[in-house]
Protein backbone atom coordinates (compact mmCIF):
# COMPACT_ATOMS: atom_id res chain seq x y z
CA UNK A 1 0.00 0.00 0.00
CA UNK A 2 1.37 3.41 -1.01
CA UNK A 3 1.79 5.99 1.76
CA UNK A 4 0.31 8.98 -0.09
CA UNK A 5 -2.16 11.70 0.83
CA UNK A 6 -5.56 11.73 -0.94
CA UNK A 7 -5.42 12.93 -4.54
CA UNK A 8 -8.20 15.42 -3.77
CA UNK A 9 -5.96 17.11 -1.17
CA UNK A 10 -3.06 17.31 -3.61
CA UNK A 11 -5.33 18.79 -6.31
CA UNK A 12 -6.62 21.40 -3.87
CA UNK A 13 -3.07 22.27 -2.83
CA UNK A 14 -1.71 22.47 -6.38
CA UNK A 15 -4.54 24.71 -7.56
CA UNK A 16 -4.32 26.97 -4.49
CA UNK A 17 -0.55 27.31 -4.81
CA UNK A 18 -0.74 28.05 -8.54
CA UNK A 19 -3.58 30.57 -8.15
CA UNK A 20 -2.29 31.95 -4.81
CA UNK A 21 -5.91 31.95 -3.67
CA UNK A 22 -8.30 29.47 -2.08
CA UNK A 23 -11.26 31.21 -3.73
CA UNK A 24 -9.78 30.97 -7.23
CA UNK A 25 -8.83 27.33 -6.60
CA UNK A 26 -12.39 26.60 -5.50
CA UNK A 27 -13.74 28.18 -8.70
CA UNK A 28 -11.30 26.19 -10.84
CA UNK A 29 -12.11 22.89 -9.12
CA UNK A 30 -15.87 23.60 -8.97
CA UNK A 31 -15.79 23.20 -5.17
CA UNK A 32 -16.81 25.48 -2.33
CA UNK A 33 -14.28 27.66 -0.52
CA UNK A 34 -14.86 25.63 2.64
CA UNK A 35 -14.28 22.28 0.89
CA UNK A 36 -10.90 23.42 -0.50
CA UNK A 37 -9.87 24.83 2.90
CA UNK A 38 -10.69 21.49 4.55
CA UNK A 39 -8.56 19.61 2.01
CA UNK A 40 -5.63 21.93 2.70
CA UNK A 41 -6.00 21.44 6.47
CA UNK A 42 -6.06 17.65 6.02
CA UNK A 43 -2.94 17.76 3.87
CA UNK A 44 -1.04 19.96 6.32
CA UNK A 45 -2.13 17.71 9.22
CA UNK A 46 -0.93 14.62 7.35
CA UNK A 47 2.38 16.32 6.53
CA UNK A 48 2.77 17.68 10.07
CA UNK A 49 3.78 21.15 8.90
CA UNK A 50 2.14 24.28 7.43
CA UNK A 51 2.50 24.90 3.70
CA UNK A 52 1.48 28.57 3.43
CA UNK A 53 2.21 31.81 5.16
CA UNK A 54 -0.13 34.80 5.12
CA UNK A 55 0.93 37.75 2.97
CA UNK A 56 -1.59 40.57 3.10
CA UNK A 57 -4.90 39.19 1.84
CA UNK A 58 -3.25 36.38 -0.14
CA UNK A 59 -1.33 33.19 0.50
CA UNK A 60 2.36 32.55 -0.02
CA UNK A 61 4.10 29.20 -0.06
CA UNK A 62 6.62 28.68 2.72
CA UNK A 63 9.72 26.52 2.33
CA UNK A 64 7.82 23.24 2.78
CA UNK A 65 5.09 24.45 0.45
CA UNK A 66 7.60 25.36 -2.26
CA UNK A 67 9.19 21.92 -2.07
CA UNK A 68 5.85 20.12 -2.24
CA UNK A 69 4.55 22.34 -5.05
CA UNK A 70 7.61 21.66 -7.21
CA UNK A 71 7.04 17.93 -6.76
CA UNK A 72 3.26 17.92 -7.21
CA UNK A 73 3.16 20.27 -10.24
CA UNK A 74 5.78 18.17 -12.03
CA UNK A 75 3.95 14.91 -11.33
CA UNK A 76 0.59 16.39 -12.35
CA UNK A 77 2.04 17.64 -15.63
CA UNK A 78 3.49 14.21 -16.43
CA UNK A 79 0.20 12.57 -15.45
CA UNK A 80 -1.81 14.96 -17.61
CA UNK A 81 0.30 14.41 -20.72
CA UNK A 82 0.55 10.67 -20.14
CA UNK A 83 -3.18 10.31 -19.62
CA UNK A 84 -3.86 12.27 -22.83
CA UNK A 85 -1.62 9.88 -24.77
CA UNK A 86 -3.29 6.81 -23.29
CA UNK A 87 -6.75 8.23 -24.00
CA UNK A 88 -5.85 8.99 -27.61
CA UNK A 89 -4.45 5.48 -28.07
CA UNK A 90 -7.60 4.02 -26.53
CA UNK A 91 -9.79 6.01 -28.93
CA UNK A 92 -7.76 4.82 -31.90
CA UNK A 93 -7.44 1.24 -30.72
CA UNK A 94 -9.47 -1.10 -32.88
CA UNK A 95 -10.71 1.79 -35.01
CA UNK A 96 -9.90 3.68 -38.15
CA UNK A 97 -10.09 7.47 -38.45
CA UNK A 98 -11.45 8.30 -41.90
CA UNK A 99 -11.73 11.86 -43.23
CA UNK A 100 -13.98 12.59 -46.20
CA UNK A 101 -16.37 15.14 -47.58
CA UNK A 102 -19.46 15.65 -45.44
CA UNK A 103 -21.86 14.97 -48.31
CA UNK A 104 -20.13 11.73 -49.29
CA UNK A 105 -20.20 10.63 -45.65
CA UNK A 106 -23.88 11.43 -45.16
CA UNK A 107 -25.24 10.26 -48.50
CA UNK A 108 -23.08 7.23 -49.33
CA UNK A 109 -20.65 6.08 -46.67
CA UNK A 110 -22.82 6.08 -43.53
CA UNK A 111 -25.84 4.45 -45.25
CA UNK A 112 -23.51 1.64 -46.41
CA UNK A 113 -21.57 1.16 -43.16
CA UNK A 114 -23.93 -1.52 -41.86
CA UNK A 115 -22.73 -3.73 -44.69
CA UNK A 116 -19.11 -3.10 -43.75
CA UNK A 117 -19.74 -3.88 -40.08
CA UNK A 118 -21.31 -7.18 -41.05
CA UNK A 119 -17.98 -8.07 -42.63
CA UNK A 120 -15.78 -6.50 -39.97
CA UNK A 121 -17.64 -6.15 -36.65
CA UNK A 122 -14.28 -5.69 -34.91
CA UNK A 123 -13.27 -2.56 -36.83
CA UNK A 124 -15.01 0.71 -35.95
CA UNK A 125 -14.85 3.69 -38.28
CA UNK A 126 -14.36 7.13 -36.75
CA UNK A 127 -15.48 9.76 -39.25
CA UNK A 128 -14.47 13.35 -39.75
CA UNK A 129 -17.23 14.71 -41.94
CA UNK A 130 -15.58 17.79 -43.33
CA UNK A 131 -13.72 19.01 -46.34
CA UNK A 132 -10.86 16.59 -46.97
CA UNK A 133 -8.67 19.61 -47.63
CA UNK A 134 -9.31 20.89 -44.10
CA UNK A 135 -8.67 17.60 -42.31
CA UNK A 136 -5.28 16.71 -43.76
CA UNK A 137 -3.24 17.67 -40.72
CA UNK A 138 -5.67 16.47 -38.04
CA UNK A 139 -4.38 12.91 -37.70
CA UNK A 140 -6.74 10.96 -39.95
CA UNK A 141 -5.54 7.49 -40.88
CA UNK A 142 -7.15 7.81 -44.28
CA UNK A 143 -8.50 10.63 -46.46
CA UNK A 144 -11.06 9.88 -49.17
CA UNK A 145 -11.61 12.50 -51.86
CA UNK A 146 -12.08 12.87 -55.60
CA UNK A 147 -10.20 16.10 -56.04
CA UNK A 148 -6.62 16.11 -54.73
CA UNK A 149 -5.39 18.96 -56.93
CA UNK A 150 -4.72 21.16 -53.89
CA UNK A 151 -2.46 18.53 -52.29
CA UNK A 152 1.34 18.57 -52.63
CA UNK A 153 2.66 16.43 -55.47
CA UNK A 154 4.35 13.93 -53.14
CA UNK A 155 1.00 13.26 -51.42
CA UNK A 156 -0.86 12.89 -54.71
CA UNK A 157 1.71 10.27 -55.75
CA UNK A 158 0.90 8.23 -52.64
CA UNK A 159 -2.84 8.26 -53.31
CA UNK A 160 -4.51 5.21 -54.82
CA UNK A 161 -7.72 4.80 -56.78
CA UNK A 162 -10.87 3.48 -55.14
CA UNK A 163 -13.35 3.66 -57.98
CA UNK A 164 -14.83 5.59 -60.87
CA UNK A 165 -16.92 8.72 -60.51
CA UNK A 166 -19.62 10.04 -62.82
CA UNK A 167 -20.47 13.73 -62.75
CA UNK A 168 -23.35 15.48 -64.44
CA UNK A 169 -25.32 18.75 -64.38
CA UNK A 170 -28.57 18.46 -62.43
CA UNK A 171 -31.39 20.92 -61.91
CA UNK A 172 -34.99 21.09 -60.76
CA UNK A 173 -37.46 19.95 -63.46
CA UNK A 174 -38.96 23.43 -63.70
CA UNK A 175 -35.51 24.95 -64.26
CA UNK A 176 -34.65 22.92 -67.37
CA UNK A 177 -36.00 25.49 -69.81
CA UNK A 178 -33.71 28.20 -68.38
CA UNK A 179 -30.76 25.90 -67.72
CA UNK A 180 -28.76 26.59 -70.88
CA UNK A 181 -28.17 30.23 -69.97
CA UNK A 182 -28.92 29.85 -66.29
CA UNK A 183 -26.90 30.08 -63.09
CA UNK A 184 -24.01 27.66 -62.63
CA UNK A 185 -23.66 26.25 -59.11
CA UNK A 186 -20.07 25.39 -58.15
CA UNK A 187 -18.13 23.98 -55.21
CA UNK A 188 -15.63 26.14 -53.34
CA UNK A 189 -13.09 23.29 -53.04
CA UNK A 190 -13.64 21.58 -56.40
CA UNK A 191 -13.42 24.40 -58.87
CA UNK A 192 -12.12 22.19 -61.70
CA UNK A 193 -15.32 20.17 -62.09
CA UNK A 194 -17.13 22.51 -64.46
CA UNK A 195 -13.90 23.14 -66.40
CA UNK A 196 -13.55 19.41 -67.07
CA UNK A 197 -17.23 19.16 -68.03
CA UNK A 198 -16.90 22.00 -70.53
CA UNK A 199 -13.82 20.34 -72.05
CA UNK A 200 -15.46 16.92 -72.38
CA UNK A 201 -19.05 17.69 -73.25
CA UNK A 202 -20.59 19.24 -76.35
CA UNK A 203 -23.33 20.70 -74.18
CA UNK A 204 -22.67 24.19 -72.82
CA UNK A 205 -24.75 24.27 -69.66
CA UNK A 206 -25.49 27.23 -67.38
CA UNK A 207 -23.48 29.88 -69.16
CA UNK A 208 -24.73 32.68 -66.91
CA UNK A 209 -23.27 33.79 -63.60
CA UNK A 210 -21.76 31.33 -61.10
CA UNK A 211 -22.39 30.93 -57.39
CA UNK A 212 -20.44 28.58 -55.12
CA UNK A 213 -20.98 26.75 -51.84
CA UNK A 214 -18.50 25.07 -49.46
CA UNK A 215 -20.27 21.67 -49.40
CA UNK A 216 -21.79 19.52 -52.13
CA UNK A 217 -24.91 19.08 -49.98
CA UNK A 218 -25.53 22.82 -50.23
CA UNK A 219 -24.99 22.72 -54.00
CA UNK A 220 -27.60 19.96 -54.26
CA UNK A 221 -30.10 21.82 -52.10
CA UNK A 222 -29.59 24.97 -54.17
CA UNK A 223 -30.36 23.03 -57.34
CA UNK A 224 -33.46 21.42 -55.77
CA UNK A 225 -34.75 24.86 -54.81
CA UNK A 226 -34.47 26.00 -58.44
CA UNK A 227 -31.51 28.30 -57.95
CA UNK A 228 -29.49 26.93 -60.85
CA UNK A 229 -27.60 23.95 -62.27
CA UNK A 230 -25.18 21.98 -60.07
CA UNK A 231 -22.46 19.59 -61.25
CA UNK A 232 -22.48 16.62 -58.84
CA UNK A 233 -21.45 13.00 -58.60
CA UNK A 234 -24.26 10.64 -59.54
CA UNK A 235 -24.22 8.61 -56.31
CA UNK A 236 -24.87 11.72 -54.23
CA UNK A 237 -28.17 12.60 -55.91
CA UNK A 238 -29.74 9.17 -56.37
CA UNK A 239 -32.53 10.00 -53.92
CA UNK A 240 -33.39 13.34 -55.56
CA UNK A 241 -33.28 11.78 -59.04
CA UNK A 242 -35.56 8.94 -57.92
CA UNK A 243 -38.03 11.37 -56.38
CA UNK A 244 -37.86 13.67 -59.46
CA UNK A 245 -36.75 16.58 -57.31
CA UNK A 246 -33.80 16.78 -59.69
CA UNK A 247 -33.29 15.73 -63.29
CA UNK A 248 -30.10 15.09 -65.26
CA UNK A 249 -31.03 15.91 -68.87
CA UNK A 250 -27.42 15.85 -70.06
CA UNK A 251 -26.44 12.62 -68.38
CA UNK A 252 -23.33 11.79 -66.37
CA UNK A 253 -19.77 11.36 -67.61
CA UNK A 254 -16.58 10.14 -66.00
CA UNK A 255 -14.33 13.15 -65.52
CA UNK A 256 -10.51 12.90 -65.37
CA UNK A 257 -10.47 12.22 -61.63
CA UNK A 258 -11.61 9.24 -59.59
CA UNK A 259 -12.46 8.55 -55.98
CA UNK A 260 -9.04 8.44 -54.34
CA UNK A 261 -7.67 7.32 -50.98
CA UNK A 262 -4.65 8.84 -49.23
CA UNK A 263 -3.24 7.14 -46.15
CA UNK A 264 -1.46 9.11 -43.44
CA UNK A 265 2.07 10.21 -44.25
CA UNK A 266 4.84 8.46 -42.33
CA UNK A 267 2.73 5.42 -41.49
CA UNK A 268 2.67 2.00 -43.07
CA UNK A 269 -0.58 0.98 -44.73
CA UNK A 270 -2.26 -0.97 -41.94
CA UNK A 271 -4.41 -4.07 -42.26
CA UNK A 272 -7.39 -1.90 -41.21
CA UNK A 273 -6.77 0.56 -44.06
CA UNK A 274 -6.48 -2.31 -46.55
CA UNK A 275 -9.70 -3.94 -45.31
CA UNK A 276 -11.71 -0.71 -45.39
CA UNK A 277 -10.47 0.54 -48.76
CA UNK A 278 -11.02 -2.91 -50.32
CA UNK A 279 -14.61 -2.78 -49.14
CA UNK A 280 -15.11 0.79 -50.44
CA UNK A 281 -13.62 -0.18 -53.80
CA UNK A 282 -15.94 -3.17 -54.13
CA UNK A 283 -19.03 -1.10 -53.22
CA UNK A 284 -18.15 1.72 -55.62
CA UNK A 285 -17.59 -0.75 -58.45
CA UNK A 286 -20.92 -2.43 -57.68
CA UNK A 287 -22.71 0.93 -57.74
CA UNK A 288 -21.29 1.83 -61.14
CA UNK A 289 -22.04 -1.57 -62.72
Amino acid sequence: MRDLPPLSSLRAFESTARNQSVRRAADELCRTHGAVSRQLKLLQADLGAPLFSKEGTGLKLNQSGQALYSLVSSVFEQLEHGYARVREQALQSGGLHVACGATFAMRWLVPNLADFYRERPDLRIRLSMTSAREIRTEGADLVIAWDLTSYPENERKRAFRLGPTAFGPVCAPAYKRAAKAGIRIGHDFNSSGWTHWDAQSKERIATGEEITFPHTHLCIEAAVSGLGVALVEKRLVQRELGERKLIAPWGFVELPFSMMALHASGRNISEEVIAFTSWVRARLEADSA
